[in-house]
């Protein structure tokens, strides 16, 4: 059973990744930013939501980022103004993770849901977020260990983040 569940986040994180990476390529091949999804269309300047789906034994991940930063025409450098991150779910419900840049760093990280099927669930979300909200902050990036007891809460959150620092272009 857990096999299950860490095999389907696995591949509920890839597709997302995918779509960013194809999102991302696409910007690059056009100098455009431009959504990847079917009823939004993207405009050179801003960055506009898209959104990505998969399914997997332990639940369904779909994502949508949004973003309130303007990016310049062409560059990749990463843009100030905070980002969401795409909802991530899981079987103890919803992580979705906004960040904020501003000077090509990371100032700020903040989790706009939390997985909160169950009470004890709440309690460790509402353990894991602040840690891992400070390894972000340290770290400058997504690539920072999960917490111990917190394994999905911490994938899904840093599935999230990642998202929204794709938007950003950092």
């Amino acid at each position: 059973m857990r096999t299950r569940a860490a095999v389907a986040t696995a591949l509920a994180s890839v597709g997302i990744l995918i779509a960013g990476w194809q999102s991302g390529a696409h910007v690059s091949e056009t100098g455009a930013a431009t959504s990847t999804s079917l009823s939004s269309t993207g405009s050179s300047g801003t960055t506009s939501g898209g959104s990505t789906s998969g399914t997997g034994s332990s639940g369904t991940a779909s994502g949508g980022s949004s973003s309130s930063g303007t990016t310049s025409s062409g560059t990749s450098t990463a843009t100030s103004g905070s980002y969401d991150g795409s909802s991530v779910q899981t079987r103890y419900g919803t992580v979705q993770v906004q960040v904020t840049v501003q000077g090509g760093k990371i100032t700020e990280v903040k989790a706009l849901q939390l997985t909160d099927a169950e009470n004890r669930s709440a309690q460790i979300s509402a353990y894991a977020a602040p840690v891992l909200r400070s390894e972000v902050l340290q770290a400058q990036s997504a690539n920072v260990q999960t917490v111990g007891g917190a394994t999905i809460t911490s994938d899904a959150y840093l599935t999230s983040l990642q998202a929204a620092l794709d938007a950003a272009h950092f």
